[in-house]
């Protein structure tokens, strides 16, 4: 199934046919408008010539931080995001033989699916969940459980990233995650 998050078209297609890809928008999916996290793997691409783990983990971080850094920049953050993404690279080439999807599809079941990504840098357990129900929802690959583990992102609705399918769905998750900031903000 193809992946609509960025409005980008060959962001959308990298992210489509690249599980690292993938992998990496949803790392830099935090403190950051989701569409814009899911373009920088792209924004690498297109700046660095590849999107192969084993170069980026290869690449002298200090050039790969300025790289990174380049307006527009991959994140808001872009010097340590830049570290995290090597550091993320590194971990799929030295456990995953450079192949990313091999943290999801190798995995037993759910909770060995949980334990691996939280292993990630920048995957704590709410990523992890919708990073769970965005590979069932959008990637169609679902381990045993998989609904126990994303919660109330494997729910109908416009939760996360994980319901991101076009504009108008964007917009809607958009919309939930200002009521939810509203409504925490609201709590105290």
């Amino acid at each position: 199934m193809a992946i609509h998050i960025t409005d980008d078209a060959a962001a959308d297609e990298l992210l489509t046919t690249n599980p690292f890809a993938l992998l990496v928008g949803m790392m830099l999916d935090q403190q950051y408008p989701m569409e814009h996290a899911f373009l920088g793997p792209q924004k690498v691409v297109s700046r660095f010539g590849s999107f192969d783990p084993a170069v980026i983990a290869a690449a002298d971080p200090e050039e790969f931080a300025a790289l990174c850094s380049q307006t527009p920049a991959i994140h808001r953050f872009p010097g340590s995001m830049a570290a995290r993404l090597q550091e993320l690279a590194r971990i799929v080439v030295d456990d995953y033989d450079g192949h990313a999807e091999r943290i999801w599809t190798e995995a037993a079941d759910a909770k060995d699916l949980s334990k691996r990504l939280q292993a990630l840098p920048g995957f704590g357990a709410q990523k992890v969940k919708i990073f769970v129900a965005l590979l069932a929802k959008q990637v169609g690959v679902a381990p045993a459980g998989w609904e126990k583990v994303s919660g109330d992102y494997a729910l109908d609705g416009f939760r996360s990233v994980a319901d991101v399918v076009d504009p108008v769905s964007l917009q809607k998750v958009r919309d939930y995650k200002k009521e939810k900031k509203a409504a925490a903000k609201a709590a105290g």
